[in-house]
Parts: structure tokens; sequence; C-alpha cells
């Protein structure tokens, strides 16, 4: 039989990194604070009724000409470097898989971020990823952005929670992932899906109703805006943003994958005990 392969899923800003990726590097860049970036970002949103992903998306471009930077993807790979992480995030992933292997699971991490892709792409956690999903742009003949390629808002997470369980994870199959599959590459009740509030319900409720298991982090002193989360049965838990060994979260991240052990080695019996019947 096998290895049961468990995927585990993140949100990017404020469930791995401590803010908004742009406000790292890109927004000072632009001589704004995140503050002046998000307060003309939502309101020009709100006066364009424009989707808040798009609107960003748009605002960087707009922003960076005004300043005549050239926002190509060299200088958004540069801006993934200096991001800061809740603690023992560059050790978890390694950390994680090695403990899975020793329970007979494959775990693979996966990145679904409504953040830019092409910031991501060269951050130093970035080769963890079996695949990063985001917004990207598209590029013209002189390697400017001009126009969002991919748009990844809260409610498209979801697509990609069944694009990792078919292991469909290029971005031009759109046909096959709407095609049904008698078995998956990924069990939905074999994935983990870690977000920070109310942008990550949606993929949160997928996964929770299927079986799977979702996990609401939050960082000091702010777990009152994860605790109607929980209360409302929409994550399985709430854990503090601390990825360190023996933290909470590292505990029940370490729980769930023994009861995946568990579960698979039982289901094994019951499959032996049937073949057994049958001779």
């Amino acid at each position: 039989m096998d290895k049961p392969i468990v995927a585990i899923l993140y949100d990017f800003d404020k469930t791995l990194a401590v803010t908004d990726m742009q406000n790292f590097k890109f927004i000072p860049a632009m001589g704004l604070s995140p503050e002046e970036f998000w307060s003309t970002t939502t309101k020009f949103c709100e006066k364009a009724g424009i989707d808040k992903i798009l609107g960003y998306m748009y605002m960087m471009i707009k922003i960076a000409k005004e300043n005549n930077i050239k926002l190509t993807r060299d200088f958004l790979n540069k801006q993934g470097k200096g991001i800061k992480y809740y603690r023992g995030v560059e050790n978890w992933f390694k950390r994680i898989k090695e403990y899975a292997q020793t329970k007979g699971i494959i775990v693979e991490h996966y990145l679904i971020t409504s953040g830019n892709k092409e910031i991501v792409e060269a951050c130093s956690i970035a080769e963890e990823f079996k695949a990063i999903f985001g917004c990207e742009y598209v590029y013209n003949e002189e390697g400017e952005a001009i126009w969002p390629k991919q748009m990844v808002n809260y409610t498209q997470k979801t697509q990609y929670i069944f694009r990792i369980a078919k292991g469909l994870l290029q971005g031009n199959d759109d046909v096959k992932i709407n095609e049904k599959q008698s078995t998956k590459r990924v069990q939905l009740q074999n994935m983990i899906y870690l977000g920070d509030g109310l942008t990550d319900v949606p993929s949160m409720i997928v996964i929770k109703e299927n079986g799977g298991t979702s996990i609401a982090v939050y960082k000091n002193n702010e777990k009152e805006k994860v605790i109607p989360l929980f209360v409302n049965n929409r994550v399985n838990f709430i854990c503090k943003a601390d990825y360190g060994e023996n933290s909470e979260l590292d505990k029940v991240v370490k729980l769930i994958i023994d009861n995946i052990s568990v579960k698979t080695s039982l289901e094994k019996r019951i499959n032996d005990i049937r073949k057994e019947l049958e001779q």
C-alpha cells in the first residue's frame, strides 16, 4: 500500500509572514508607508467598485509608474528578500516532513496566497512549497507589468484545493479540474489548511466539511479575532502563529498526522481482512 500524502495548505500574509508581503520592501520603495498605500488602495476600490485584489494590483502598477520605477518581474522578485516570518517558520517545513516520515506519511506543502506570486517565489521559504499559487502579472516586451495574468481572491482560493487533490498544479488545466476522477492524488480528509482570518474562511470550510482540518492562526494578543471562527464551526482549531518546536501549533499538526497514520493502518487492516475472506 502506497504511503498516504498529507497536503498542508498555507495562506501567506499574516499566516507565515508577520504582515502583508508588500509592506516589507515594495511599499517603502514607493516612498509610502503601508498605511498610506492600503488606504489609497481601499479608497480606489470603493470608488471604482473593483475587487480589492485587482485594486491593489492596479495600484502597484500605477504608483510604480508615478515613481518612474519599472515594475518588472526582477524588481518584484527583489521585494521578496527580507520578509519576516513568525517564530519557527523557516525550519517548520523540513521538521514536519521528517516527523511525518516516522509515521509512514508523506507531507507536501502548498502556498495559496492573494499576494504577489513574483514576490513570494523569491522569498527565503519559496523552495519549501511543492507549488505556489498567487496573483501574477502579464509583462510587455520591455518586461514591465501591464495587466493581471492571475488573480486569487478569497473565493478563488478554493479551486486550488481541488487542483491539489487531483494533482493538477498548472494554471492551464481548467478543463481537467472539472472532470470527475475515481481516485484523487490527495484525499481532502488528508489536507490541513492554515490561515489567519476571514479571507480564508471559504477554504477553511471546504477543507473542514470534507473531513480535513482547518486551523486559524493568530498574532500575540489577537486571539479574539479568530475565536468566532471556532465558535461558528468554521475551523477545527485556533493556534498562536508560533511554528517553533513544541508550540501548540506544532503539537496540533503532529497529532493530526498521527491520526491520519492510525486511520491508514486501520483501513489497511480492514482491507486485509476482506481479502482473507474472499480467498
